[in-house]
C-alpha cells in the first residue's frame, strides 16, 4: 500500500472517530441538561438542611398527628383557618389540584392559624366544602401550642387585624423544609411537578 492511500485512510479514520466523538459528546450534554432540567424545582428553594418543627397535636377527628408519623414520604403542609373565605379555600384547592395531576394522595397537613375558631366540628365542615375530607389533616390546638409551628415555619398566624401569611411548604422523606411557595406563586402543576421530585428522592 502506497504510503499516500495509507495517509487518506488514516485520515478518514479519524475524522469518521472524532464525528463519533462529537455525537457522543452531544448526547452526554443533552442528557445532562434534561437531567438538571428535571431536578429543577417549580418553587422557592428553602435554605439547605433547615428541618420542619416537630409537634405532637390532634387532627378534625380527635387523632394524634405528629410530623414524624410521616418521615419517609414528602409532605405538603399548608396554613388555614376554617372561617376564611379567600385564600384557603384557594389553597385548598391548589393542594386538591397538585394531587389530582399527581394520581394519589400524599400527606398533607393544615396547620390551624386561628385556634379560637378552628374547632374540630369547624375544620370538618371546612374541608368538607372543599372536597378535601380525609385528604388534608387539620393540625390543631391552642394559641400557646401552635406557637411554635407558626415560628417553625415562619409564619403570621391571623388576627382580627391582619389576615395570616398564605404559604404552602414542602417537606421532604427526611423531614426537611425544601420548597416554599407564597400563594400568589401556588398552582397544581407546580406543586405536582416538585412531588414527584421529592418523591423520586
Amino acid at each position: 500500500m502506497s504510503p499516500r492511500v495509507l495517509i487518506a485512510l488514516l485520515v478518514a479514520a479519524a475524522a469518521a472517530l472524532a464525528a463519533v466523538v462529537a455525537v457522543a459528546i452531544a448526547n452526554v450534554h443533552r442528557s445532562a441538561t434534561a437531567t438538571s432540567a428535571d431536578q429543577i424545582f417549580d418553587g422557592a428553594l428553602m435554605p439547605p438542611g433547615v428541618r420542619a418543627p416537630d409537634f405532637v397535636l390532634h387532627d378534625q377527628y380527635g387523632r394524634p398527628v405528629s410530623e414524624r408519623q410521616y418521615l419517609g414520604r414528602p409532605v405538603v403542609v399548608t396554613f388555614l383557618y376554617t372561617t376564611c373565605k379567600n385564600s384557603c379555600p384557594a389553597e385548598a384547592q391548589q393542594i386538591k389540584g397538585a394531587f389530582d395531576d399527581l394520581g394519589h394522595d400524599l400527606p398533607a397537613l393544615a396547620i390551624s392559624v386561628d385556634p379560637g375558631n378552628d374547632t374540630p366540628a369547624n375544620a370538618r365542615k371546612f374541608l368538607d366544602e372543599q372536597g378535601m375530607t380525609d385528604r388534608i389533616r387539620f393540625v390543631l390546638g391552642t394559641r400557646r401550642e401552635l406557637a411554635p409551628l407558626w415560628h417553625g415555619y415562619a409564619v403570621t398566624p391571623q388576627t382580627p387585624h391582619a389576615e395570616h401569611m398564605a404559604l404552602i411548604v414542602l417537606v421532604d422523606r427526611h423531614g426537611v423544609m425544601r420548597v416554599t411557595y407564597p400563594q400568589s406563586q401556588t398552582t397544581p402543576e407546580r406543586l405536582a411537578h416538585d412531588l414527584r421530585l421529592l418523591e423520586r428522592e
